[in-house]
């Protein structure tokens, strides 16, 4: 079955949920590792910036935890700028663990992809909308000296600020940040402008 091009990128708690939601969307998904987001600055500051141009799509597990990352959000990015997609509160395990959680209920990673997908699908693109683009890759990176190179550092922080995204991003972070933020044309102009400024 093809996989869901969403409007929004997507927001999960935990790698697992991830792992599940790839095989359904072929969205940008971004994971808040669970509580992590609360002293993470990196990617708050990611989710601010997304949620300036965009919205977000937040799916979290039905249990304490999923309503307390929720209720995070929801205090630290615009209003209205998340969509709230709930699972049911299914009681149950999920396969890799060996007992329940605390809550006794299945998380995202354990809902049925049949669902999942139900769940999402009014939250996805129609066939007559215009695709994004071609991708920024680890090798554009490279080639430009953001990268592997003496003075990536500093041209990588030049970056992101001009994208107003920390500037101590790794290579790895800033590339996410970009293709959910930004057109390959407009990180080729924004490359040009930063390497001919000189500072």
């Amino acid at each position: 079955m093809e996989k869901l091009k969403l409007r929004y990128p997507l927001v999960v708690e935990g790698k697992y949920d991830k792992i599940t939601l790839s095989n359904i969307v072929s969205s940008p998904i971004i994971c808040t590792g669970g509580y992590s987001v609360f002293s993470s600055a990196e990617l708050r500051a990611l989710l601010r910036r997304l949620a300036e141009g965009s919205r977000l799509l937040v799916l979290t597990d039905s249990d304490g935890a999923g309503k307390q990352i929720r209720g995070y959000l929801s205090g630290i990015l615009p209003k209205g700028s998340l969509l709230q997609v709930y699972i049911p509160k299914i009681a149950g395990k999920e396969k890799r663990k060996r007992t329940p959680g605390k809550s006794g209920l299945l998380g995202v990673e354990g809902m049925p992809a049949e669902l999942l997908r139900e769940l999402l699908m009014p939250y996805a693109e129609k066939a007559d909308e215009a695709p994004k683009g071609e991708a920024i890759t680890k090798t554009d990176l490279y080639l430009d000296g953001l990268s592997g190179s003496e003075g990536s550092v500093a041209l990588r922080a030049r970056l992101a600020r001009a994208l107003a995204l920390p500037e101590d991003m790794t290579a790895n972070a800033l590339l996410e940040a970009m293709n959910l933020l930004i057109t390959r044309d407009e990180y080729r102009r924004l490359i040009s402008e930063i390497k001919g400024d000189g500072r």
